[in-house]
């Protein structure tokens, strides 16, 4: 005998659902509205208009780039280098202790403890690298030791929240065996936490590190030091020719550190 179909009940949603849906769809509608509203109430559409012709120009202005310049460029490439780098270690070295205490399962105290480490990671990742950048040329004047501190503030957050999560989701069973021949909280850490969560967290560290390779080369508009400097000062200047040309290394840079970082996550995952 022939198994019989199941027929599929299409059932209309009730006309409160639908209502609240329309109602949503509407208020979506309408906040767009107003919101276009506000941005555009002081645009003068006439510079608009003529975005493409200014866009020409400026095209033609920065091409072709200024290939002689190239050489001045190695050691801000190298500084920019350096602050991704230092930077995203100091900061992965800062946020390895903040994801334990920030962790339901490892943290010493749910109730004050935990609540600061959160506080740390969200203060962390609110604030802009570019702004801490700012604020620590204010208190160490330029240079590369302030666009060092700058991505390593930026890194915790990032790096602390993506990792006391892994820490939360790891399997309790090695917890307690281990806890079960009267090891130390120490040992726990060292022989049952950390090995479960060692492969994620050096994903995240080459994640991280990756991100600060781009935003470390605009730290320089600051005075952070790095390439960015050499950038602006060719703004400030009108050279074109060597503003593309500082842009055709940033991106080559980026490019390549996605490789490298790409391939070195496949190899550790």
């Amino acid at each position: 005998m022939q198994p019989e179909s199941k027929s599929i009940l299409w059932a209309r949603q009730n006309a409160k659902k639908e209502r609240f849906l329309w109602l949503l769809w509407l208020g979506g509608i309408i906040l767009f509205i107003l919101a276009w509203q506000e941005m555009t109430k002081d645009t003068l559409w006439i510079f608009v208009l003529d975005a493409p012709t200014q866009a020409q120009d400026l095209a033609s202005r920065l091409f072709p780039p200024r290939w002689e310049y190239i050489h001045k460029l190695y050691g801000a490439l190298w500084d920019t280098l350096n602050i991704a780098t230092l930077g995203t270690l100091l900061g992965i070295a800062m946020a390895f202790p903040i994801a334990f205490l920030a962790a339901r399962n490892t943290t010493p105290s749910r109730r004050f403890i935990r609540p600061l480490a959160l506080l740390i990671i969200v203060s962390s990742r609110s604030i802009n690298s570019l702004i801490w950048a700012l604020l620590l040329v204010a208190i160490l004047g330029p240079g590369v030791l302030a666009g060092i501190i700058a991505i390593a503030l930026r890194s915790i957050g990032f790096v602390a929240k993506l990792l006391y999560e892994g820490i939360e989701e790891i399997n309790p069973i090695p917890l307690e065996a281990i806890r079960a021949t009267g090891a130390s909280e120490l040992q726990v850490i060292d022989y049952a936490i950390t090995p479960q969560i060692m492969p994620a967290f050096l994903g995240i560290s080459l994640f991280r590190w990756d991100i600060n390779i781009r935003e470390s080369t605009i730290l320089g508009l600051v005075g952070a030091g790095g390439i960015g400097l050499q950038l602006q000062a060719s703004l400030g200047m009108l050279a074109w020719p060597q503003v593309s040309l500082i842009i055709l290394v940033i991106l080559g840079t980026v490019v390549l550190s996605e490789a490298l970082s790409s391939k070195l996550r496949k190899a550790i995952l």
